[in-house]
This record gives C-alpha cells, sequence and structure tokens, in this order.
C-alpha cells in the first residue's frame, strides 16, 4: 500500500464511484457491503468499505446515517507525473465525462503541461505531467 490514500464517503453510490475510478484509472476492486461487515448502521447493501488498488489507489465507502458525505473543498487530488503524457490525457478527459474542467490541460509558461478538473461525483482533480 502507498502512504496517503484518500478515504471517501458517498451519499449511497460509493460501488457506482469505485467503479468510474476503476474504469478511468483502472487497478483491482473490491467492494464489501454492511451486511458482509455486520454492520447495521446503514442497509445490508450499502458499501461498507470499497478499495481501488493499483497505480491510484482510493478508499470508499457509503456514509452512515451520522457521517457526512464528501464534499471537498480548498482541496485537490493531484496526480502530478503519475503517469505517462498519454495516460494522464485520457484520465484528465475520463474524469471530466460529466464534470467539469475548471482550467484545462494545457502547456504552462514554464514549460509542464497541466489542469483540473472536478468530476462528476465532485471531487477536485489536478493533472500535469512534463514532456522530455
Amino acid at each position: 500500500m502507498s502512504g496517503l490514500v484518500p478515504y471517501l464517503f458517498f451519499p449511497g453510490n460509493a460501488a457506482e464511484a469505485l467503479t468510474f475510478y476503476r474504469g478511468v484509472f483502472g487497478g483491482e476492486l473490491q467492494l464489501f457491503t454492511y451486511e458482509r461487515f455486520a454492520r447495521t448502521d446503514g442497509p445490508g447493501d450499502a458499501i461498507a468499505h470499497g478499495q481501488l488498488k493499483g497505480v491510484v489507489d482510493l478508499f470508499a465507502s457509503d456514509a452512515a446515517g451520522d457521517e457526512d458525505a464528501v464534499h471537498i473543498v480548498g482541496a485537490t487530488f493531484s496526480l502530478l507525473g503519475t503517469a505517462d503524457p498519454a495516460t494522464l490525457q485520457k484520465w484528465f478527459a475520463a474524469l471530466s465525462d460529466g464534470g467539469a474542467i475548471t482550467d484545462p490541460l494545457q502547456k504552462r509558461p514554464w514549460g509542464d503541461f497541466d489542469g483540473q478538473v472536478t468530476d462528476r461525483y465532485g471531487i477536485r482533480w489536478l493533472i500535469g505531467y512534463q514532456e522530455s
């Protein structure tokens, strides 16, 4: 496991969100329901814990009754140099599908490429790379 891994609480659509992220980033997806974990603080078919493991690692679950669902402000997930430029361009396009481009992926005056997008689940991403 890598060092810092975001853990997101979704408002009942964690399985959908993690499946979307697997489609974007690839990797192995595991989903465990509240019922499987013997949790009674939500519907049995809700996701108690989900994990996407790959180039990008994410944890997520459906928020329990007393937990807030994800609403991140003042932060963005940075994927600067995480993969080759073609892959990062593909990720940017996929994350923008159903979301909103905040700042197009473009060459900057200092020579690097970057851009920002908010995906369909409200998660902000900074994607960038250096050309060799």
